[in-house]
């Protein structure tokens, strides 16, 4: 991660914590929305390296179906075939 990147997720994390809602609320979403991008990226590079779907949902807590769901059907979110 790059000092920039470093110094977003920081400010984003502190923002979490406001005691303004909105604020707050607008911070949780931006960090969701990085969390999902850094978990398609990491599964690419897993998948990438050989890694079956189940070793992929050991690590991320979840069941084979699911990751295999959010990221293996069709075009999916990597936009290749099976």
């Amino acid at each position: 991660m790059s000092e920039t990147d470093r110094a977003a997720t920081e400010r984003l994390t502190a923002a979490a914590s406001s005691p303004d809602p909105a604020v707050g609320l607008r911070a949780v979403r931006a960090l969701r929305e990085l969390a999902e991008r850094l978990e398609a990226v990491q599964v690419r590079h897993a998948r990438n390296l050989g890694w079956t779907w189940q070793e992929i949902a050991a690590q991320l807590g979840v069941t084979r179906q699911a990751v295999h769901k959010k990221f293996g059907g069709g075009r999916g979110l990597f936009g290749k075939e099976k």
